[in-house]
């Protein structure tokens, strides 16, 4: 068989189909060649090869990149350069608090009531003296009168667990499905003319970037998230998976296919439920952090949008 575009001229019965669209800006199709015989339309339609289930991107998707460290130093804090970064959880000098930016231990026993770690305080009120010792860069030991003990940040959340707060913020949603044939009653779409899909009015929340912050158990984490590809169901036993919110459709377009994210359906929707395909968008996104001196990946799908469209078939008349 041989490869390529196929040209058919298929015959329009126009009174049984009143509406053939490609796209938003659809309207009465135009009839240029009548079949004198007949009196039917006669339109001509190239059909492309249709593209791969799966388009190959050169692009690998990025690693989730796992949870991070809870515990972290941030020498910044004293004024030194010394990089941020995670520390053990506890160790021979106690637990480290990142609020204090110190390895915490009660003194036992306790210094006498005139010293002056107690900083004007006293035993009877309560509290206690605590050793307060950070490795890096200089080697600090002090003592600190604290009301009750704190907190071993490695109890608390891992910075991922922080940006996935942040990620709650953000407010990610599906998209908002653009396709042609567009869907609904009186559109209806040809086996083996292309067809578009593309995220609809396109935002923060649906493609990205989005930005957003949240803070817990002394880590502050920035995460970025942005749309990695939308992979779109189309109904009919193909997948197709674009990278981007595609491109919309317009009548200037014509017959033409999508540039980045289309779709050619080789059989009708008659027999489906409804008489139409479902179409359904799969939102793919990565979401990169930084935060208590660390940094990672998450990925994220699971939010999706579908739609209904007609694929109708046209009879062929002519192959030559």
């Amino acid at each position: 068989m041989p490869t390529g575009r196929l040209r058919y001229v298929v015959a329009l019965a126009i009174a049984s189909l009143p509406f053939l669209a490609l796209g938003t800006a659809a309207a009465e199709p135009i009839c240029e060649l009548i079949d004198d015989r007949t009196g039917v339309c006669l339109v001509e339609v190239v059909v492309p090869p249709p593209p791969s289930a799966e388009p190959v991107s050169e692009r690998e998707d990025p690693a989730d990149t796992g949870s991070g460290a809870s515990c972290y130093f941030d020498p910044s804090r004293q004024g030194h350069s010394v990089p941020a970064g995670p520390v053990p959880c506890s160790g021979e000098y106690g637990a480290w608090n990142n609020g204090l930016q110190c390895y915490v231990r009660v003194l036992d026993p306790q210094p006498g009531a005139d010293d002056p770690a107690w900083d004007g305080h006293t035993p009877e009120e309560g509290g206690a003296i605590y050793q307060c010792y950070q490795p890096l860069p200089l080697d600090i030991d002090i003592y600190l009168w604290l009301a009750s003990p704190p907190e071993a940040s490695g109890s608390g959340p891992s910075p991922r667990q922080v940006a996935e707060m942040a990620i709650d913020e953000m407010n990610l949603r599906a998209i908002t499905i653009g396709i042609a044939p567009e869907p609904g009653v009186g559109s209806i779409g040809l086996v083996g003319m292309p067809v578009w899909m593309w995220a609809a009015e396109p935002g923060p929340s649906t493609v990205g970037p989005v930005t957003a912050s949240a803070s817990a158990g002394g880590i502050t984490v920035t995460a970025t998230a942005r749309i990695n590809k939308i992979i779109w169901d189309m109904g009919d036993g193909h997948t197709v998976v674009c990278r981007g919110a595609g491109t919309a459709y317009n009548a200037g377009y014509g017959r033409a296919q999508s540039p980045d994210c289309g779709h050619v359906y080789t059989t009708s929707s008659s027999g489906e439920p409804g008489e139409r395909f479902t179409v359904t968008a799969n939102s793919d996104w990565v979401i990169t952090w930084e935060g208590a001196g660390q940094t990672g990946t998450i990925r994220m799908g699971g939010l999706t949008e579908s739609v209904q469209v007609a694929v109708g078939e046209a009879q062929v008349l002519v192959t030559s």
